[in-house]
């Protein structure tokens, strides 16, 4: 667990899953904005929070609709509203989520300097 209290994950074991091109779900839920400043490229789900609190579920895209077992990664800036939009798709039944610890300026700073920070 994090100081969030939701189950999350390391930067350097997501990296792992990247590299081993293991099958699971990145969602970003940043906004669109702040994609110019640092990304993670091609691959990466973003559905940001700010559509999520307004259609609620309607707002999640058909890969993560479709299977509530799926493994799901959710990430942010910092991880605060990702370790929020965890905590409510748990909430709502789906199961293997987890929150990406530190965000994307943890992964930018221990991982690969490349993807930017802001």
């Amino acid at each position: 667990m994090n100081p969030y209290g939701v189950a999350g994950i390391s930067v350097q074991d997501l990296a792992q899953k990247r590299a081993s091109r293991e099958n699971f779900i990145l969602l970003d839920v940043r906004e669109p904005h702040e994609l110019a400043y640092a990304h993670l490229g091609v691959g990466v789900l973003l559905v940001p929070l700010s559509e999520l609190a307004q259609a609620q579920l309607a707002a999640l895209p058909p890969e993560v609709t479709a299977d509530k077992e799926a493994d799901i990664i959710v990430m942010c800036h910092h991880g605060s509203r990702s370790a929020q939009v965890t905590a409510w798709l748990r909430q709502n039944g789906w199961t293997n989520v987890w929150n990406l610890d530190g965000g994307i300026e943890a992964y930018a700073v221990e991982v690969d300097p490349d993807v930017g920070r802001y």
